[in-house]
């Protein structure tokens, strides 16, 4: 077992990402990186070190004939994570990778389709206040309800289907595990390959969501702020044109995010660790808690006002407070 083997070995144990190991020797990321890659060696005062903070021998760092089997008691001391851990090959890390850029799209689209739903409800909503469509406000209400089961119907089958599929892969999120021999360098090579996409789409989804609201104001300069029905369609269809703008970036972001996410859990790091594991072990009831309430209060304002042009407001704002409420929670835990 080379040394660059039994860093990673040693790092993963610990629940550190390359980050928290390079600011511990004081040293760049890069660096550890290299280590970890084979493509150089530490100097014997990082060896030093290294031998310090993980509570190893320099023996057993140096010497390539010395495994975890021949450890004994200088093993790595562990966190407070307690994942199990398994072994993954290079067959299974690129399987893994390769079903992560399936589900990418279909993940994706999915979302996007959530977030498209609404629209025709609210512009035949909007169209049949101006007397724009011979359509009672029922049948609008009847045409509208039934875009959006279709739509989300369509995008739960591609969220259910597409875990499924990827049923097989669920430790990498839930457990601690090893990577095989040159699976590591394997899948830094092709995260880096991936990079320059990721960032393309990953911007230009967020500068769509950003640029999404311009039809609003838009609207306000050609057609003013709209007295009567008629006069406020063009707002409404604005609307409309917001989603659907809004939705087209959100597929760059979920699609992109998912991809370079894979990679990001084979390597455990950013929000992948052991550690984080098993935060999100514990925030998991929490959520299902929380999405479960807003499902329920949307359903239920939405029934009683019948005004679901507005309602859909709902899921924007939970998703933004569901990011405090985790903090808090996560606040109240470690105190």
């Amino acid at each position: 077992m080379i040394l660059a083997d039994k860093l990673i070995d040693l790092r993963k144990k610990n629940g550190w990402s390359q980050e928290d190991l390079a600011d511990k020797l004081e040293v760049s990321r890069q660096s550890v990186s290299k280590w970890e890659s084979a493509q150089s060696v530490p100097d014997m005062n990082r060896i030093l070190k290294l031998s310090e903070i993980f509570g190893v021998s320099t023996d057993y760092l140096l010497k390539d004939e010395l495994g975890p089997e021949t450890l004994g008691g200088d093993a790595a001391p562990l966190t407070d994570t307690d994942l199990p851990v398994r072994q993954v090959s290079m067959e299974e890390a690129a399987d893994f990778l390769n079903y992560r850029s399936f589900a990418a799209k279909r993940i994706a689209l999915g979302v996007m389709l959530c977030v498209l739903s609404p629209i025709l409800l609210i512009v035949l909503g909007g169209a049949q206040d101006a007397g724009k469509v011979a359509l009672t406000e029922a049948q609008v209400g009847g045409i509208g309800l039934v875009s959006i089961i279709l739509l989300v119907g369509c995008a739960v089958a591609l969220f259910v289907t597409t875990g499924l599929k990827g049923q097989r892969f669920q430790y990498l999120n839930d457990t601690g595990f090893e990577t095989a021999y040159g699976v590591d360098g394997m899948v830094k090579d092709r995260r880096e390959k991936y990079r320059h996409s990721f960032n393309t789409l990953l911007t230009a989804g967020i500068v769509l969501c950003v640029l999404a609201v311009l039809p609003l104001f838009l609207t306000l300069i050609f057609f003013g702020e709209g007295a009567t029905p008629e006069e406020s369609f063009p707002h409404v269809a604005s609307l409309g044109l917001l989603l659907a703008i809004a939705a087209v970036g959100v597929y760059l972001i979920v699609r992109s995010s998912t991809v370079w996410g894979g990679y990001q859990m084979l390597l455990e790091e950013d929000g992948y660790t052991r550690a984080q594991k098993e935060e999100n072990k514990r925030s998991e009831p929490l959520a299902a808690i929380y999405w479960c309430a807003v499902t329920a209060g949307y359903l239920a304002w939405s029934f009683l006002t019948n005004d679901w042009q507005k309602t859909w407001i709902v899921w924007p704002v939970a998703g933004v407070l569901f990011g405090l409420v985790q903090a808090v929670a996560r606040s109240m835990r470690k105190e």
